[in-house]
């Protein structure tokens, strides 16, 4: 058996409370874990981190196509797919399936996102083997049985339906179709109210069979398993499927210039306010300074300036935020708040001076100096149990990062000047915002131009 490994120094559904619990258990030391690039005997690949502080293993995967690859017509297929994989497949059943996982205190899940397939499965040391074979049954050979199909769809629609009263999610959706227009992303991923009564199982079986393919896929494991038995269980897991996934050529492109305003007419005691335009993509050598001069704006948290003057000084919001949001065909940089209808304008107003003075002046010293400080620190916070680690490690592959980017990404953070931040930030809000208003109609705003409030769909 040839494994083959090199290493680089780097500082819907839970089965069993147990497999949660430990997935969250803290790993010894990130900063001194050894990442491995681990290729199976069958050419499997995966970021692997060997790691005997608990009995545990945690995994992430991604297949790349995601919502992208639903069909125009039809959205919301790859949703129905993730949430239809584990409800049996082989000669399980669903509930035998799920007897399976949860004997053996198996966590399995799978997500349509944007642009990926993802997956995720945890579970303890001596469970690896059951756990890692109910993965191949559900990717390999799903049963879509007609009975679960339907209960699934009805779930389904049950949570559309909620999200036609809900202003958050309306101000999400009509945000993205404002920003992407007829783009797969200006689609909703977990359909609507009337595709998804459409999808059969030839659309779920035609996209498993374009989707999951050996090609596109991304593994991370963390946990404790050693590298040559890790390698026999990724070849039996993912060797059956395609090659090559048959994905349909998603576009480019770019989000709609600002400033542009909508108003969504919904009678609920808070009004929904979502704000953004076009982004920094992952892979633009200015990407560190946009994250570093956005977290001064509104990824900080308290600390934030967009906090301080909408929360602290006016007293408009209970919280807003904003954060940089990339894709593989395009970025933006969205926010969130929620205020009274009659202080819905002065909160828009509030939000948009703040956006428009970081553009034109750009942060202080200081507040870069503190910006870097916390993202330096923070790293390692945010990578202190398997399953954090193994999540970040999936992401670096999909944002093709190098293996050793841990080391790397607090030098990088060092190296954003203070220009270099005037800069991203003139580039990033010096042309206004795309903003969504859904409320009841704020007398005291600034009128906006009117939408008709969105039929059930």
């Amino acid at each position: 058996m040839n494994i083959f490994v090199t290493s680089f120094g780097s500082t819907r559904r839970v089965a069993f409370a147990a497999a949660a619990c430990l997935a969250l258990a803290p790993m010894p030391s990130q900063a001194a874990a050894k990442i491995q690039h681990l290729i199976s005997p069958g050419g499997i690949e995966a970021w692997f981190v060997q790691d005997a502080t608990v009995p545990l293993i945690a995994m992430e995967y991604a297949f790349g196509g995601g919502a992208t690859q639903d069909p125009a017509d039809k959205p919301g297929v790859g949703n129905m797919v993730a949430s239809l994989l584990d409800e049996g497949s082989e000669d399980l059943d669903s509930k035998t399936f799920h007897e399976r996982l949860e004997r053996r205190a198996i966590e399995l899940s799978f997500s349509s996102t944007r642009d990926y397939f993802r997956g995720s499965l945890r579970m303890l040391k001596d469970s690896k083997d059951e756990a890692f074979d109910l993965l191949r049954k559900a990717v390999t050979s799903p049963r879509f049985e007609s009975a679960d199909v339907e209960r699934i769809r009805a779930q389904i629609n049950s949570g559309l339906r909620r999200e036609t009263s809900n202003p958050s999610s309306l101000a999400s959706r009509k945000f993205l179709q404002l920003a992407f227009g007829d783009h797969p992303y200006g689609r909703q991923a977990n359909g609507t109210l009337e595709s998804v009564p459409r999808i059969d199982t030839a659309d779920m079986r035609d996209y498993v069979r374009r989707v999951l393919a050996k090609d596109t896929l991304r593994i991370a494991v963390v946990g404790d398993v050693d590298p040559a038995t890790l390698g026999q269980l990724l070849d039996k897991t993912f060797g059956g499927l395609p090659a090559r996934a048959s994905l349909t050529p998603v576009a480019e492109v770019e989000a709609a210039k600002p400033p542009q305003r909508a108003f969504i007419p919904l009678d609920v005691p808070q009004t929904v306010v979502t704000f953004g335009g076009p982004g920094i993509k992952r892979n633009d050598p200015n990407f560190m300074a946009g994250y570093v001069v956005n977290h001064i704006l509104g990824g900080g948290g308290l600390s934030s300036r967009l906090y301080r003057e909408v929360r602290e000084k006016r007293g408009l919001a209970y919280s807003v935020n904003e954060s940089l949001l990339w894709m593989n065909r395009s970025a933006i940089f969205i926010g969130t708040t929620g205020t009274r209808a009659d202080r819905a304008g002065e909160t828009v107003d509030a939000v948009e001076k703040e956006i428009r003075r970081i553009a034109e002046e750009g942060p202080t010293q200081q507040e870069l100096d503190e910006a870097k400080s916390y993202l330096k620190g923070s790293q390692m916070l945010a990578l202190d149990s398997s399953s954090k680690l193994a999540s970040a490690l999936l992401q670096y592959q999909l944002d093709k990062l190098p293996i050793d980017y841990i080391e790397k990404r607090n030098a990088i953070v060092d190296a954003v000047t203070l220009d270099d931040a005037k800069k991203a930030a003139s580039r990033l809000w010096g042309q206004g915002l795309l903003t969504v208003i859904v409320g009841r109609a704020p007398q005291a705003a600034a009128q906006p131009a009117s939408v008709t409030a969105p039929k059930a769909n």
